[in-house]
């Protein structure tokens, strides 16, 4: 069982959120589907969701339905912006900055800490920046504690292909660096990160497998690319209800104690282990 990160004071709704519902920018008529998707979070993509012919239009529709979101709304959405040094990059920043309640911008292929920087400076609003290069993975600790950022993300499959890497269903291949991100985010006192993406859109028992291997990892949240995903997402990031059973019982216990030492089914409870039972309780 992991411990969570303490929320951050930045967009507390997104420093919470659990899912993180992907949306094509070029597809307006899709952005209310997937607000009311029951995901914590929609993601409006400007980046590879967008044929490079499209890139204008998803921006100028972006900036068009604005105004039919109410703030509740926006304060669920984020941006995924073009990455640094592609051409649509400052004018996205450009558009994102004059989005009034936007919750946060994502970042793909964040790779230094002045991205960040730049980017937040630029907008006004929180940065979640995807992990998605060996620059990105080299960089981690110094994005994390960049200026702005609300959380950190995984794109591990572009990650894969930047560093050559074949993984099998496990991805046991790049565990390493889930666990250097959980490390990062918790150095930088950021909330747990959120994992990538499952491509299998209609398997949910894959979809379970993976959204559980982030749980145990660390990770806070999954990113989604169908609608469908959110509720297993959900199911698979909570706590189990053996695990809520043992948190009300360490605290029952505590309770009992009166202050004075005690255990639960044989195991000493200390102050890490009380902490552990109440965030378990506190977890959506």
């Amino acid at each position: 069982m992991s411990v969570p990160s303490r929320p951050s004071p930045l967009a507390p709704t997104l420093a919470l959120a659990r899912s993180f519902l992907f949306v094509p920018g070029h597809r307006p008529e899709r952005f209310a589907k997937a607000l009311a998707s029951g995901a914590d979070a929609v993601i409006i993509d400007l980046e590879d969701a967008v044929p490079l012919d499209a890139k204008d239009t998803a921006r100028s529709a972006l900036l068009s339905a604005w105004a039919d979101f109410d703030a509740d709304q926006r304060a669920r959405l984020l941006v995924r912006v073009n990455p640094a040094g592609t051409p649509w990059h400052e004018a996205d920043l450009a558009a994102v900055a004059s989005l009034s309640g936007l919750g946060a911008l994502m970042l793909p292929k964040a790779e230094n800490p002045q991205q960040l920087e730049h980017a937040f400076t630029a907008c006004g609003v929180p940065v979640l920046p995807l992990i998605e290069s060996a620059e990105g993975v080299g960089q981690m600790d110094a994005i994390a504690r960049a200026s702005g950022v609300l959380r950190l993300g995984l794109g591990h499959i572009d990650l894969q292909a930047d560093l050559r890497i074949i993984c099998g269903p496990d991805e046991a291949e790049i565990a390493p660096i889930r666990l250097a991100m959980v490390v990062a985010s918790r150095r930088a006192h950021l909330p747990a990160p959120v994992d990538g993406v499952t491509t299998a859109t209609t398997d949910a028992d894959v979809l379970a497998r993976d959204a559980q291997r982030s749980r145990r990892f660390g990770f806070g949240a999954k990113l989604c690319i169908h609608p469908a995903q959110v509720a297993g997402v959900h199911q698979a990031l909570a706590p189990t209800e053996a695990e809520c059973d043992w948190a009300r019982r360490v605290l029952a216990a505590e309770v009992a104690a009166g202050g004075g030492a005690f255990s639960v089914d044989g195991k000493m409870v200390d102050p890490p282990v009380l902490l552990l039972a109440r965030q378990i309780l506190l977890t959506p």
